[in-house]
This record gives structure tokens, C-alpha cells and sequence, in this order.
């Protein structure tokens, strides 16, 4: 009986609590630096203290000298391995112990390993380096920077957004605003600190390390090491915090293996808050310039953004926002260009919605400054530029629903409220500001493989290479198991965070969800098709139903009719003891080598702007308070209020936390977050969290959530649009628009901090 698997369910899915919920709050959950092995020996890096030059001597005899030194990997010991390869993959091509020039400053010049933790760590400060020193460039204004343009120069940025006539446009616009923004560097700082542990056992390789791409990982590393790929096993089972910094694979990964591999037992290296900042990425620091023109009537009429990136002095990295912000509104014209910034700094990398979190930025303080010049209200305002299409390719959106997360979210912030005059709402000492923002973020889909095994008491197992970095992909993989099953989450279990399990893209670009409940779909309905046949076949428990539509629900085989069979007859019909399914899933739009290249760990994503059919995006509407005193200018939010449309909601409970999170976040962004530098040396100087400033509960009050329906079936057959990037995106504007509101000072460069305000 051949019968096509219902669409999934479009109603927002149960608010079921995670998986592995018990396991993390009561310590049972075990993180990669957590994993009990024998005989380990530790690892600490030794970085350098010039940010560029060349490395002319190493002193490591008082380093050796510590007791319980077992080794020391540094220059020479890694001519056997490839340097790393800049790519999705690959954070950076600087490999640090495959050549002597000094890149940036904490670059990895040795890796001392020893019995102790404490002993490495001592060991490690004890290495001594003479340097052939030669001044940096820290940063835009640097001397001796090379700026080139993005386009064309780099694998992650094809062309520059343009249509229309922007010039014409321009020079005939009757209100226009030409204003600059700025975004600073800025560091993930997970709680879980960064770490390799590796392990051989003869050819047989394993790696446990906090990895968002445990495939990718597996087949980049096995080049590395020229080693078949199928002797190398990535674990991560657990993420304590990644939000992109765990997603490319840093040189240390292969040092850590070659150490063990040297001295013959495991190694375990912890990369202490400090070093990280050296050796891992970072968000970008950006400058924006953004040139908007509009008639009297509120129309946009030309729009020009302009942005510039401090990338590493090899590698071209691109944040490349202008593909989102080019497609917002209705412009009538748009004119983009994005231009690199080589600078003697380590090669930044993804940061949650990597880019759109700064051009956004830089695209909804415009919006409100225009707003303001045109004397309209900025709601209004975003409402009369709604656009039926896209304006660079003129396609249509797969689903939209931009317009009624701005009704609900105003509606429950009370934005009718707000007294547009500046400065005009007061309480006791504090000047009162609202602002608003849009969040915009593509939703893309990748391939993805799964394994699914379902036996005749109603137990399933679903297998996926995917990772757990705290969004709770486990939980909802299990509900879409549950949900095409017919059986309770009780009775559903989730494994993942393995190479040796059926590959999975990258967790980063919110694309988990989608890719991997599309997969498991794809293996619970293969199964369905089997369980359908057997029951209503000659002979079988459900012989007889004809063309009836059937149902797995409450652990039996169901007709529409209202008959039903237990699963465990139908099994036993069927003689055998269990089903199991192996499901691949490739995005529409896939090139027919899609599925190879997940297998090599560099798959395609598919969605955004990309697709030719449509232009796919979730979008959500951000309201903040904010309040100033008038006397010592601190500023607190005290409230914030996100409607958000991502089509078919898996989890309530996790789409609400990952939302509220990034909104909680997107404050920080605001008023807090930066990397500090010292721009004469090129060196990062708040290198902890005492200086490096996040957001903690007393920093906000009231954090307002609200879901939009929707339904969209052309993103992917889950029906699903990521959101764990989508929250964060538009916070950061609101927060400037209302300390505008309140102040009457527009504050362009973040992050606003109280100096900004005096005066």
C-alpha cells in the first residue's frame, strides 16, 4: 500500500522540555574536556607576544628543565602535516608552527605537554622567543593596511548587491540622510573554555573537542594529517556555548594530535579565556556608511550601503551583510560594496547571524534617522517601504509575515504610547526612550543524513551527526521521530555529536533544525510506508482497508475509519523485530553532487537570496525601553518586547529561550560588548570577563516573547525557518533609537556607553 506521508503538522509544536535537560542541570552531561581517559597527559600553549614579525629563536630549555615536561611541539615538528586550509572547515590558513612569521599577536608559537596541568602551564610560561619585530596594523586606521574589495577576492562573497539607477535616484531624492556607523571587535566568550583531547589507538584517531561540525571537522583534520579519513572520529556530545566559535577548526586541533601521537598516550589541552582571543575567531569590527533618499510621501527611493571589514592579513573573510540589508524594504534603487581590511590580526570567524548583526545595525539606525528627517513615525514608516518583492532580483518572498510581527509586538509594547517628542517622556529621574528595529535572517537549509530505528514496543532511536550547542536540536529531532511515529517522547531517544554517526552539515546559519527534522522525517515516513503495507496487507491486522488513509498514533496503526492495529501485531506480521531506516536529505535546488559533498564535509546550503524560485527569510520586529538617568547618564532596559515569524515552530519552549537570548544579547551588543586593542602593538587588552563586559540578569527586567504563525512549505519539507540567529539581529538598533528618543543623541559607533551621553 504506496501511499504519500501526510505534510507535517503546521501548528506550533509542544512546549516538551529538552532531552537532556536532567543531564546538564545535575553535571551528568559529559562535555569533551570532561570525558574520563586513562593515562592522559596536558597540554598549554605557549603563544607570541608580537602581533608581526618572525620568530628568529626559541629558548625552551627552562621549559623542559620543569619536572614532568614529556615533550614540547613547536617549529619543525609539523613539516609533516598541511597547514590548515582557509574554509568553511577551517578557520584560518595561518599554520603557526609550519612557519616562523608571526600574524598576529597570541599566535601559537609552541605546545609544551606534561603530567600535570600545572606543570604544562608553568612549562609554557617559561618559553622565551626573540623576535624579528616589525610595527603592526592594528585596525582601519592603521598604516600599512591593504584594502581591497570583498567581490571577487574571497570564496564567501560573489558580487555587490546594485539595482536601479542609485545615482539618478540620489541626486533627485527630496530628503536624504548620508551618515556613518561603526561595530567594534567583539569575542564569543562560551563558558565552556576551548579544548582538544586526542587519542590513538594504532591508525585510529579520536578527537574530543566542542565542534558544531564534527564531519567537516573529520575529513579536514584527516588532511591535515594525511590520514584516510575513516581513521579519524570527532566526539562532541555536548556544547557549552559555541555560537559560531566552535563551527571552524583552529591549527591547535592537529598539534594536540600530533603531540599524543609523539609521546604515545592522550593528550588533553584547555585553552585558557586568555588565549582564546588569540587563537580562535571573533566577530569583525565593521564601518558603515549609508546613503538613503526618500520623497515627502515616506517612499525610499535610493539606497547605498557601504562597508568595510578588519579581516586577518591572509585570509580574506567576509561578513558581507549587503546581501541582507539590499533586500529589506522597497528601495526603488540600492547600491552597495563591501571592501576587506587586511590588518596584523587573527583571522575573525562566525558570530551568531554573522552578518547580518552589524549591517543591520548600521541599516535600521538609518531607518530611524530617516524616519525622524521625514517626521513620520518609525513603524509607519517601515510599514509604507514593505515591499511585494525583493528589489535586487525581483523575486517573491517565499512568506513574509514582517507586518504583523510589528502589529503584535507594538500592540503588547505599547507602542501607542510613546511621545515622539524627544526628550518628552520622564519618571522621576529617568528619561524614558523607545525604539524599534527590524530583525531579518536567511533561512537555508543543508544536506543532511539520518538514521532512525523503530522496534515493535514503540522505541525509537534517531541517529544524526548534528551537534547539541544549546538550541535544543536534539529535543526537537526526537519530536519529529515522535510525531511521524505515533509514539510518546518517552519512548524516543537522540543521538548525536559523533562522526562515526550519519553525517550532518554544520550547526551554524540556523539551518539544524530544518536540515536535520527534514532528514529524520525522510526515514520515520520510509518507515511509515512499510508499516503501512504490512497492515493493511492479505492476511494482516488491517487487511481489507482499501485505499484508507492510514495513522501512527498512540503506538498503533490507525485508518480513518477509526479501525487500528497495535504495533507489535503489525511487527509480528511483518516477522521481524524492528524497522530501521537510513534517510538522506538534499535542500531543492541541489546540485547532484549535494550528497557527496556532505559526505566530504563541505555540503551546500540552500535558501536566502540564493534559491532561484524565491527569496526565503524569517523576520521579527524588536521594541525596547530604555532609561537614562538625567543625572549621572546610566542607562538601563528595563523592557524589551520580539515578534518573530519563523514558519512552523518545533518547540515553543526552545524557540522562546534561543529568542530571548539573543534579544538578551543583542543589549550587550548595545551598551557593553567590545574587544578592546591597543592600536600601537595590535594587541587585544580586555582578555577576560572582568573586562570583557556581557550582559547578567540585573541587567534586564522583562524579556517579551511572541510567536507569529506561519506557514511557508517552500522553505523545506519541515516547514521550518531557523531563528536561534534571528533574535539578536535587531535589538542593538532599537536600543539606539530609543537612547535617541530619550536624549535626543544619536549614537552611531557602539557600543553606547555613558560617556557617550555626557555633554
Amino acid at each position: 500500500m504506496n501511499q504519500a506521508a501526510p505534510a507535517p503538522r503546521e501548528n506550533q509544536g509542544d512546549p516538551v522540555v529538552r532531552i537532556d535537560a536532567r543531564l546538564k542541570v545535575t553535571g551528568q552531561a559529559g562535555y569533551p574536556a570532561d570525558i574520563v581517559t586513562a593515562n592522559v597527559a596536558y597540554g598549554a600553549l605557549a603563544t607570541s607576544s608580537i602581533a608581526r614579525g618572525k620568530v628568529s629563536e626559541l629558548h625552551t630549555k627552562d621549559a623542559r628543565a620543569v619536572p614532568g615536561v614529556l615533550d614540547i611541539v613547536t617549529y619543525g615538528d609539523m613539516d609533516k602535516a598541511d597547514t590548515p586550509k582557509f574554509a568553511n572547515t577551517g578557520a584560518s590558513s595561518i599554520g603557526p608552527l609550519h612557519d616562523k612569521t608571526v600574524f598576529h599577536d597570541g599566535q601559537i608559537i609552541a605546545l609544551v605537554v606534561a603530567e600535570t596541568f600545572e606543570a604544562a602551564e608553568e612549562a609554557a610560561m617559561l618559553i622565551r622567543a626573540d623576535y624579528e619585530n616589525e610595527q603592526p596594523s592594528a585596525s582601519f586606521d592603521s598604516k600599512g593596511v591593504k584594502m581591497e574589495p570583498a567581490a571577487g577576492k574571497s570564496p564567501m562573497f560573489k558580487e555587490d548587491a546594485k539595482a536601479g539607477d542609485f545615482n539618478a535616484a540620489w541626486a533627485d531624492a527630496t530628503v536624504k540622510i548620508d551618515e556613518k556607523y561603526s561595530t567594534p571587535t567583539q569575542h564569543h566568550n562560551p563558558i565552556e573554555l576551548f579544548s582538544t583531547t586526542a587519542i590513538w589507538q594504532g591508525d585510529q584517531l579520536t578527537i574530543h573537542e566542542p565542534s558544531q561540525n564534527v564531519t567537516g571537522w573529520k575529513v579536514e583534520l584527516a588532511r591535515q594529517l594525511k590520514l584516510d579519513p575513516a581513521n579519524v572520529r570527532i566526539v562532541s556530545p555536548y556544547i557549552g556555548g559555541a555560537f559560531g566559535s566552535k563551527g571552524p577548526m583552529t591549527a591547535r586541533t592537529a598539534i594536540v594530535a600530533v603531540a599524543a601521537r609523539r609521546i604515545g598516550r592522550p593528550v588533553r589541552c584547555v585553552v585558557n579565556r586568555m588565549q582564546a582571543f588569540g587563537t580562535q575567531t571573533y566577530r569583525a569590527e565593521t564601518r558603515h556608511r549609508i546613503r538613503m533618499g526618500a520623497g515627502k510621501d515616506g517612499r525610499i527611493t535610493a539606497f547605498g550601503h557601504e562597508g568595510w571589514e578588519v579581516t586577518s592579513r591572509p585570509d580574506p573573510y567576509v561578513v558581507g551583510g549587503t546581501s541582507a540589508t539590499a533586500r529589506m524594504y522597497n528601495y526603488g534603487s540600492v547600491l552597495t560594496h563591501v571592501s576587506l581590511v587586511h590588518a596584523d590580526r587573527n583571522t575573525p570567524g562566525y558570530m551568531r547571524s554573522p552578518p547580518e548583526t552589524p549591517y543591520v545595525y548600521a541599516l535600521e539606525n538609518a531607518m530611524d534617522e530617516m524616519a525622524v528627517a521625514l517626521g513620520m513615525d518609525p513603524v509607519a514608516f517601515r510599514r509604507i517601504n514593505e515591499p511585494e518583492k525583493e528589489p535586487i532580483g525581483g523575486k517573491p518572498f517565499s512568506s513574509r509575515s514582517l507586518i504583523k510581527c510589528y502589529d503584535q509586538a507594538s500592540e503588547a509594547f505599547g507602542w501607542s504610547k510613546r511621545d515622539p517628542r524627544v526628550g518628552s517622556m520622564r519618571d522621576g529621574d529617568w528619561l524614558v526612550g523607545m525604539g524599534c528595529a527590524t530583525a531579518i535572517y536567511p533561512t537555508a537549509a543543508a544536506p543532511c543524513a539520518a538514521r532512525v530505528r523503530f522496534t515493535a514496543d514503540g522505541e525509537v532511536r534517531v541517529q544524526c551527526g548534528s551537534h547539541e550547542i544549546g538550541t535544543g536540536v536534539r529535543t526537537v529531532a526526537g519530536q519529529m521521530a515522535a510525531e511521524r511515529l505515533g509514539v510518546g517522547m518517552d519512548k524516543v531517544s537522540v543521538e548525536m555529536g559523533d562522526s562515526a554517526l550519519p553525517p550532518a552539515p554544520v550547526s551554524g546559519g540556523s539551518i539544524s533544525t530544518a536540515s536535520v527534522c527534514s532528514a529524520v522525517m525522510k526515514a520515520c515516513d520510509a518507515i511509515r510506508e512499510k508499516l503501512f503495507a504490512a497492515a493493511a496487507g492479505r492476511g494482516a491486522p488491517l487487511a481489507g482497508s482499501g485505499n484508507a488513509k492510514l495513522d501512527l498514533k498512540d503506538e498503533k496503526v490507525v485508518t480513518e475509519t477509526g479501525k487500528s492495529a497495535k504495533l507489535a501485531d503489525v511487527f509480528k506480521a511483518m516477522q521481524v523485530g524492528a524497522l530501521e531506516e537510513y534517510a538522506e536529505f538534499a535542500p531543492k535546488g541541489s546540485s547532484p553532487e549535494a550528497l557527496s559533498k556532505l559526505y566530504a564535509g563541505q555540503p551546500e546550503f540552500h535558501g536566502g537570496e540564493g534559491d532561484k524560485d524565491s527569496v526565503k527569510y524569517a523576520f521579527g520586529a524588536e521594541f525596547v525601553e530604555v532609561r537614562i538617568n538625567s543625572y549621572t547618564r546610566e542607562i538601563r532596559v528595563p523592557r524589551i518586547v520580539g515578534a518573530f515569524a519563523a514558519g512552523r515552530i518545533m518547540n515553543t519552549r526552545t524557540a522562546r529561550s534561543q529568542l530571548m537570548g539573543g534579544m538578551i544579547w543583542g543589549i550587550g551588543q548595545a551598551l557593553q560588548e567590545a574587544t578592546e586593542i591597543d592600536q600601537r602593538h595590535a594587541r587585544y587588552v580586555n582578555r577576560d570577563l572582568q573586562d570583557y563586559l556581557v550582559p547578567v540578569n540585573a541587567d534586564i527586567k522583562q524579556v517579551d516573547v511572541i510567536l507569529v504563525p506561519e506557514t511557508d512549505h517552500q522553505v523545506n519539507p519541515a516547514g521550518v525557518k531557523g531563528l536561534g540567529e534571528l533574535g539578536n539581529v535587531g535589538t542593538a538598533a532599537a536600543v539606539a533609537s530609543a537612547v535617541y528618543h530619550a536624549t535626543g543623541k544619536r549614537i552611531r559607533d557602539l557600543p553606547i556607553r555613558i560617556d557617550d551621553l555626557i555633554g
